[in-house]
């Protein structure tokens, strides 16, 4: 029924842009509304404040890095998906098979979707795939198709 699918995954500079001018302006403001309460011996909201600049910092950070320019080592580049198992190829050459619990979630637009399984080594992984990562269209479709069995 499921023939293999192997999908090499691009860069996605489009969606990177996308994800800076959503979390940028957020971080900047949060920091920025930190500092201004600060100063205004609101300490306690201040470190509230600043906390969820530097937590949507490092979030925007890690999916714009890993996810979206895919240049931290633990970025997945490629994507193949059979009856047995799903194996993704990181940016460290290390390849990873979720053979146990895969399971298949896409978002309602279309936009992207996420795998997650058990390892070989019994340790659970979670990826997120988005649709600029591609080649095109139809590719993204396909892969979208092969991994309903796991949904």
């Amino acid at each position: 029924m499921l023939a293999k699918s192997d999908y090499k995954l691009t860069p996605d500079s489009r969606g990177a842009a996308w994800d800076a001018l959503l979390y940028l302006p957020v971080v900047v403001l949060l920091g920025a509304y930190s500092l201004v309460l600060w100063y205004q011996n609101n300490q306690m909201f201040a470190y509230l404040l600043m906390f969820l600049a530097c937590f949507m910092g490092f979030i925007g950070g890690n999916r714009i890095l890993s996810g979206r320019l895919m240049l931290l080592p633990s970025a997945p580049i490629a994507l193949s998906v059979s009856k047995q198992h799903v194996t993704i190829g990181l940016r460290n050459n290390e390849q990873v098979s979720l053979a146990k619990e895969v399971r298949f979630f896409s978002d309602y637009a279309g936009k992207s979707f996420g795998l997650t399984g058990v390892d070989m080594s019994g340790k659970k992984r979670q990826y997120v795939f988005h649709r600029g990562q591609f080649e095109s269209q139809a590719i993204y479709d396909d892969a979208l198709a092969s991994l309903r069995v796991y949904k």
